[in-house]
């Protein structure tokens, strides 16, 4: 996903349709896929099935390239009267099929034809080929990786969070979607070159056929954790207690705002908030008065680059005799 990870950086609404995006896209889908034939040719030349599960694990990877761009797209296109929130939550809808494609098909291929290679009897194999493959892709790999981490940190560090905390708690499901295919990427290829030489060490077939598995294994995890955290947000996740509180001093250090009895912000799509608040506005106003400060309050509130939509309210009177 090294292209990809360069993708993730340009993309945003007014790019949508550009000639540079279009190239961006299709050299992704082109590296991705080269890489895939080159496994698939070491697999069969080889008949390594650690091989062949990296091979399925490359093209898993190339497919949910193309499920992660059109979540993006899909993500920022502007707001309109049918979805005033926007379609951001479409990239969880997208995120969510390359997660089930890593799940079902990486795991079925990979632990269920090692599980019948233990059965084989064992022979030796020339996996020169094989070996270049995976030291090629390995560099290739590691370099994607480290841009994605790099891109992770300066995200992060907008947050002040760590970058694992910021993996697993993003609402960016296809940034954490890059940074756990890379990383199962980098064990998978380590597990096949270790399950290879093993193999022609020994002559043991089973060291290839465990290999196999454990890059199932990993695949089926990594799936079942993607899926996971996509139908959370798609059933809605909240603003952290940190940064809703964060977020209330914020207001209430607004003039003419004396008091939030009322935040609650969920996230719609990648970094994208809706926000609804109640308060209680100081001085005495009439009804036009209040309008204007709560509108104005509003607009103050969606400058953030995270809020897709503010509603602002007043407190009731419930809440206010409370306070007094």
């Amino acid at each position: 996903m090294r292209e990809f990870t360069r993708l993730h950086r340009r993309l945003n609404p007014q790019a949508i349709a550009t000639t540079p995006l279009r190239t961006a896209v299709a050299l992704a889908l082109m590296g991705g896929a080269t890489m895939a034939l080159f496994k698939t040719a070491a697999a069969i030349l080889t008949g390594s099935v650690s091989m062949l599960a990296e091979a399925v694990h490359s093209w898993i990877g190339t497919a949910s390239e193309i499920f992660l761009v059109a979540g993006y797209l899909a993500a920022r296109r502007p707001s309109d009267d049918a979805h005033p929130l926007g379609y951001g939550r479409e990239s969880y809808v997208w995120s969510l099929f390359a997660s089930i494609g890593m799940f079902v098909v990486g795991a079925q291929v990979g632990f269920w034809r090692g599980l019948r290679q233990l059965d084989m009897r064992d022979a030796t194999a020339d996996y020169r080929f094989g070996y270049i493959v995976i030291a090629l892709s390995f560099v290739l790999q590691f370099v994607s990786f480290m841009q994605a981490m790099r891109f992770v940190r300066e995200r992060a560090a907008e947050r002040d969070l760590g970058v694992f905390k910021h993996v697993f708690d993003t609402s960016d499901s296809q940034l954490r979607a890059v940074v756990t295919g890379d990383f199962i990427a980098l064990v998978g290829l380590g597990v096949a070159g270790m399950g290879m030489a093993l193999h022609q060490l020994t002559g043991q077939v089973a060291y290839d056929a465990a290999g196999s598995m454990l890059i199932g294994v990993l695949m089926g995890i990594a799936g079942l954790f993607l899926i996971n955290v996509n139908r959370h947000y798609l059933a809605g996740v909240p603003l952290s207690e940190e940064r809703s509180a964060a977020a209330v001093q914020a207001l209430e250090a607004v003039p003419l705002v004396e008091r939030v009895t009322f935040f609650f912000a969920e996230f719609v799509g990648p970094d994208r908030l809706i926000v609804v608040v109640r308060v209680v506005i100081a001085g005495e106003h009439d009804q036009a008065a209040l309008a204007h400060i709560l509108h104005a309050l509003e607009v103050r509130i969606m400058e953030h680059k995270s809020v897709a939509r503010a509603i602002v309210t007043l407190a009731t009177p419930d809440e206010m005799e409370r306070l007094r």
